[in-house]
């Protein structure tokens, strides 16, 4: 078992969807995890992660603008801060996943990556993987 690994991603935008696939496949591949598996969690209550379609950017376009018109950005919320709908996206999104490691990558589909959801942004947010060698 592989200590905890940080990395940090950069958000421009309020709201963006940022593939980090590749750089969990260079982890992996840099620590010699051929097999294995492989927890990512992002410790943010305003961003969140998620496996979806990365060879067509027009996808994750479209879930965020969908997710915009179920969650404004401004409504009736109680919470003074200002950034409700951001909290909510996350808690929708989920703040964590496992995946499979197979020939040193993660086991995704053909069509899948792995993104960061920033909700609440532009900020510099933390990934953390926790990963376990078979």
């Amino acid at each position: 078992m592989i200590g905890v690994i940080e990395f940090p991603v950069r958000t421009t935008k309020r709201v963006e969807m940022v593939e980090i696939t590749p750089t969990i496949n260079n982890i992996c591949k840099e620590r010699g995890v051929n097999e294995g598996l492989c927890c990512i969690f992002v410790p943010h209550t305003t961003c969140g992660i998620m496996v979806n379609e990365h060879a067509d950017p027009s996808v994750v376009h479209d879930i965020a603008g969908t997710l915009e018109k179920l969650i404004p950005f401004e409504a009736d919320y109680r919470h003074t801060e200002g950034n409700s709908a951001a909290h909510i996206k996350a808690a929708l999104t989920g703040v964590s996943l496992t995946i499979p490691v197979s020939g040193g990558r993660l086991l995704l589909g053909t069509w899948q990556g792995v993104f960061l959801c920033e909700f609440d942004g532009p900020r510099q947010r933390r990934v953390c993987l926790k990963i376990c060698k078979c």
